[in-house]
């Protein structure tokens, strides 16, 4: 069953529910029975609809597409996908001979949209414009692709050729409402509010640059809804950090996914002040000291589930930066079987904690999940009969199971002094957020040696660099070596998208740049490439995997620490016992078809 590759001469009447059950049927989404139960409960569906959208009082306004009607179904797909409003566009458009576009919030041009038509006009006909082609076309999302007076509408009004993609009903209508709405947000705070002559600029050239107007207040509505409107962008977008970067002329937010920053929206100068005002003032931190930088902390709510955001400000040449980091508790604290360990590591790691005493070390540079690792693992051991305690500058997040001591350096609270009060607390296990300075790496040995199991940080860049480090900290050899149980360093790289995974192949040179064979796995070599799709917004990445590099201190080692072995000495005898270093265990999941030779040569050095 097939129909002609493009039909946009018909009218806009022509798009109903019968052609889209055909399409569907004919790529065999839905089965006959099942596009006869849908024909038979339009009205209800449409009820539904109208119900999920809030437009129930408003139901002669909003116009239910056959794309909705279907969608509300929720027909199941297998591989837990559903029939959704994506998926049925997507069908419809190849259908008919029309492009799709997923509309990718991180790529609206907010400026373009706003500017080529009102909120009303987009509300309405429930179109919105994406781009500009090199060549001047403005290419426009639609909900209805036979929509044709729409489209001459809008070429006349834009003065320039309109190239019509399908999009989502639901997507179209919620990014209008975002960028409208932000974007009145920004011209209401800058209209309202914006200095006179040249922006005021902080630090650096306040000398030469001197404001002649006043400042937004942070609680100017406006300003409110900017902050809050940032905020859900973020969690919607699965953003780990908020960048708020205060320019010459602007104000940058850039957001950062997967461990990767994006530049997301431009704002006015005038309003940068505000925000960072109304951000500091949410999270607790003095919104007159603009001079120092600070840090505070917000706790907020999303999908149900309680999210901590940390938030830090920095003054820069042009004002204060902010950065906000998104702690969500299912990410941070998880089970140790989703950190990414495979089978045998998982098992050295658990043996590693279930030890009464002794101290466990994981390395890697800011970013790299040793929190979520530490997290994890006292979770694992919390309970009724342990005592928990952690030390740490700031908290990550505040959890039930564990005592949580946060660093204050004007109280003479520092790692080493709250290391000390803390041993009289009768612990069990102790975290130490870092180990930074002798006095806190001598405590954290007595403490390991004394019958408590203690778990910290280092910034080294792999396992057999911590025992190095902690020398130069001044910890004698022998005292190191008779405590360690174990030292783990750790990456995360981005994974493979399983939506939109192909296999793939390695070229000669590739291989060799690796400088780690591939390892002979059971189901032999999968390697796959993401070819890019919605779900992960065309990067061919969704979500990221830990690697590890597993340094246990067996007897060998121990003695060898005790004698100063050189660090080749120490690898050696650690891959004798079995260790796989970092580029190993990276080449490992490039084998598994987890992740991508260029996230492997990205993250890890070679051997």
């Amino acid at each position: 069953m097939s129909l002609p590759a493009l039909q946009l001469q018909r009218s806009g009447s022509d798009f109903n529910l019968a052609l889209v059950l055909q399409i569907l049927v004919a790529r065999q989404l839905l089965t006959p029975s099942q596009a006869q139960d849908v024909a038979a409960k339009e009205a209800a569906a449409k009820v539904r609809v109208l119900k999920q959208v809030g437009a129930q009082k408003d139901e002669a306004r909003y116009s239910v597409s056959p794309i909705e009607l279907v969608a509300v179904f929720q027909v199941p797909l297998g591989n837990g996908r559903v029939l959704d409003q994506d998926r049925i566009s997507e069908a419809v458009a190849e259908a008919l001979g029309v492009p799709y576009r997923k509309i990718d919030p991180l790529k609206l041009d907010m400026a373009l949209a706003t500017r080529t038509v009102s909120r009303p006009y987009a509300q309405k006909h429930v179109i919105l414009p994406l781009d500009r082609t090199p060549e001047g076309t403005l290419v426009v999302a639609t909900a209805n692709p036979f929509d044709r007076e729409t489209v001459e509408s809008l070429t006349r009004l834009a003065g320039v050729p309109v190239v019509p993609v399908l999009s989502a009903k639901a997507d179209i209508l919620r990014c209008i409402a975002d960028i409208y709405g932000f974007k009145r947000t920004l011209a209401q705070a800058a209209s309202d509010f914006s200095t006179t002559g040249t922006p005021q600029l902080h630090n650096f050239e306040q000398l030469v640059s001197l404001s002649t107007g006043r400042e937004l207040d942070a609680s100017d509505k406006p300003i409110v809804q900017a902050v809050d409107y940032l905020l859900r962008y973020a969690f919607d977008n699965r953003a780990s950090d908020i960048h708020i970067e205060p320019k010459r002329d602007s104000s940058m937010v850039r957001i950062r996914i997967d461990g990767v920053l994006h530049t997301v929206y431009t704002l006015p100068a005038a309003v940068h002040a505000p925000i960072v005002s109304r951000t500091k003032m949410i999270s607790r931190m003095d919104i007159s000291e603009k001079r120092r930088p600070q840090d505070g902390r917000i706790k907020t709510e999303r999908d149900g589930r309680e999210v901590e955001l940390r938030v830090s400000t920095l003054p820069t040449a042009f004002g204060e930066k902010v950065v906000i980091r998104i702690f969500d508790p299912e990410t941070l604290v998880q089970d140790i079987a989703q950190l990414g360990f495979e089978e045998d590591e998982k098992g050295v790691f658990e043996s590693w904690i279930d030890q009464p005493h002794g101290l466990i070390l994981v390395t890697g540079p800011t970013g790299s999940g040793k929190t979520t690792t530490l997290y994890t693992a006292l979770k694992a051991v919390a309970g009724p009969e342990v005592n928990v305690t952690t030390i740490e500058d700031p908290i990550e997040m505040v959890w039930d199971g564990f005592n949580q001591v946060q660093v204050q350096p004007k109280l003479d609270l520092d790692f080493a002094n709250a290391l000390r009060h803390i041993l009289r607390q009768d612990p069990d296990v102790i975290m130490v957020g870092e180990i930074r300075d002798a006095e806190t790496a001598e405590n954290a040995i007595q403490s390991a040696l004394t019958g408590h199991l203690v778990l910290s940080t280092l910034h080294t860049n792999d396992s057999v660099g911590a025992v190095t480090r902690m020398k130069d900290l001044g910890v004698p050899p022998f005292l190191l070596g008779s405590c360690l149980i174990g030292v783990m360093a750790q990456r995360l790289l981005r994974r493979i998208c399983s939506r939109c995974a192909q296999e793939a192949e390695l070229a000669p040179d590739q291989l060799v740049a690796l400088g780690a064979p591939l390892p002979l796995l059971p189901g032999g070599l999968q390697l796959r490439l993401g070819a890019g799709c919605v779900h992960c917004r065309a990067t061919g990445y969704y979500g990221r995997t830990g690697v590890f590099e597993i340094l246990p201190v067996n007897g060998a080692i121990r003695d060898a620490i005790a004698h100063e072995a050189s660090e080749a000495r120490l690898v050696e005898l650690a891959r004798a016992a079995g260790m796989r270093t970092l580029r190993d265990a990276a080449v490992r999941k490039l084998a598994q078809g987890q992740t991508s030779f260029a996230e492997v040569v990205r993250m890890t050095s070679a051997p």
